[in-house]
């Protein structure tokens, strides 16, 4: 064989490997761009016949802008109020709807009630307005995220829409690991899972019961169903047990708890709780969880952080709550620290709240007002807080922020021991409603250090330590807040002056 067919050969079989090279790449780049970009989709599901329904809305969903329109079955949530006189529960119904899509989709709400003036969806940093046309409202969603539509200021007679991104496979429902519920209703009254199990609720799926995830490694429950727990059970327990994941369930009635648990991420899950002690998501002394996503409704706190209670024992650690829209009908959307042990202090620490939506806050008892409150009691150390991108709208009753070192005598036996190292970046609330936040140290040993807020804005004016104000005014006074003597290194910063002092 000549040197130059050689040399005619080889240089075909790199022009040959190029080409397929090329090829491939095009074909990656193009199932990437599918992937990026995909088809318009949407997909509804019908609600089981005996699951509560409400009748005040009409709601149809199409692909934008011109899909077939289809026709969504509403679920009954609740939500609760305290009268403020009594101390009584009043229970109201509400509505909501999910949905799956990709690509946009346009929604058309009815309110068949009528007298429709206005109509408002929320959050508000999402900007969407709809139009109004009469009873009926029209808007679109780019993307699938929650919403709750408001008509004439109702807080309760609303429609909650939730919406997931069309799921790409589902495990097989004879696969061994997987306990498997289709479309329709089932009833399983508590629902123990073992290492290992994947728990899967289909889209149309509505499972009656609790979910007991005790002693165990490896759980996952996930898929696009409805969870409602009977009146025996109250939602999902995770206790004693690691490396557990919740993706997308919505949960009515009930919420998700962690206790002794470690490495626990809840994402894109729903919680409604209208019953008494209605926490959306507790954690009792536990590490390492995640809640990524979520919408939280509920009749107390919507997140509760604590330490020891009952027979759970140990720190809580590692704690992040983001991209998260919370409603608290009663109590808190975000509380931190009540509960803890007097005899073996426990600490709770590090823990990161990001990108956050507080749609309401309604708690007529001071003491347990603060959309966001860390409240040391039981001689619990709180450390290491970190609250970034925060937007609270107008709430009905309470305080934005209540920071105190506490001996609430209902539940401690102790005060706490400190609050320490928070830092607060772009939190925002816009409205009038809001009483005094209160940072109140116990004593000279128990008290509140290093708090510091960059770039907080209060209807508009970014709230900093160097803005006009009379001499001898405190900065809090500005906002109408107080912190006593036992707050110490308290400080308001802009961002420029926090980029110069991190740089300095």
């Amino acid at each position: 064989m000549s040197a130059s067919l050689t040399r005619r050969r080889a240089l075909q079989a790199v022009g040959a490997a190029s080409l397929a090279t090329g090829l491939t790449t095009m074909a990656a780049t193009s199932a990437r761009a599918d992937e990026d970009n995909p088809a318009p989709k949407l997909v509804t599901y019908p609600r089981p016949a005996g699951v509560a329904t409400t009748t005040s809305f009409t709601v149809r969903v199409r692909t934008a802008p011109d899909g077939q329109w289809q026709n969504l079955d509403i679920y009954q949530p609740r939500a609760r109020e305290i009268n403020a006189t009594t101390g009584s529960g009043k229970v109201y119904n509400s509505s909501m709807v999910y949905f799956d899509f990709c690509g946009p989709v346009e929604l058309e709400v009815t309110y068949l009630k009528g007298g429709t003036t206005k109509a408002r969806i929320r959050p508000d940093s999402y900007g969407i307005t709809p139009e109004l046309l009469g009873d009926t409202l029209r808007f679109t969603l780019d993307e699938p995220k929650d919403v709750v539509v408001q008509i004439n200021d109702d807080v309760f007679d609303c429609l909650h829409v939730l919406t997931n991104r069309v799921e790409k496979q589902e495990p097989a429902a004879d696969d061994p690991d997987v306990l498997y519920y289709g479309p329709g209703l089932h009833t399983v009254n508590l629902l123990s899972v073992p290492s290992g199990k994947t728990v899967y609720l289909a889209g149309g799926a509505v499972l009656l019961g609790g979910i007991d995830i005790k002693g165990a490694e490896k759980v996952t429950l996930k898929g696009h169903g409805v969870l409602i727990p009977t009146s025996a059970v109250a939602g999902v327990n995770v206790e004693s047990s690691k490396n557990v994941r919740v993706e997308d369930v919505i949960m009515l009635g009930a919420g998700l708890g962690c206790r002794e648990a470690e490495n626990v991420h809840v994402r894109n899950s729903r919680v409604f709780t209208w019953g008494q002690w209605g926490d959306g998501f507790p954690v009792y002394c536990s590490t390492d969880i995640t809640y990524d996503g979520c919408f939280v409704r509920s009749a107390d706190d919507s997140h509760s952080i604590y330490a020891h209670r009952d027979t759970l024992y140990g720190d809580t650690r590692n704690v992040t709550i983001k991209n998260a829209t919370l409603w608290a009908d009663v109590a808190h959307p975000i509380n931190v620290g009540t509960h803890g042990n007097t005899d073996d202090p426990e600490m709770i620490e590090n823990l990161l709240i990001q990108n956050v939506d507080i749609l309401d806050h309604r708690e007529p008892q001071m003491n347990y007002q603060g959309c966001i409150s860390l409240n040391a009691g039981d001689s619990n150390l709180i450390k290491n807080v970190r609250v970034e991108d925060v937007r609270v709208e107008d709430f009905r009753w309470g305080q934005l922020l209540n920071f105190r070192v506490m001996y609430n005598t209902k539940y401690n036996t102790s005060a706490g021991r400190g609050i320490e190292d928070v830092y607060i970046k772009n939190l925002t609330y816009t409205g009038t409603r809001a009483n005094p936040s209160l940072f109140l140290g116990y004593d000279a040993d128990h008290a509140i250090k290093n708090v510091t807020f960059e770039n907080l804005v209060v209807n508009g004016v970014v709230i900093a330590d160097t803005m006009r104000k009379p001499r001898w005014y405190y900065t809090t006074d500005t906002v109408q807040w107080y912190a006593n003597e036992h707050v110490i290194d308290l400080k308001f910063l802009t961002t420029a002056e926090a980029a110069a002092a991190a740089a300095s």
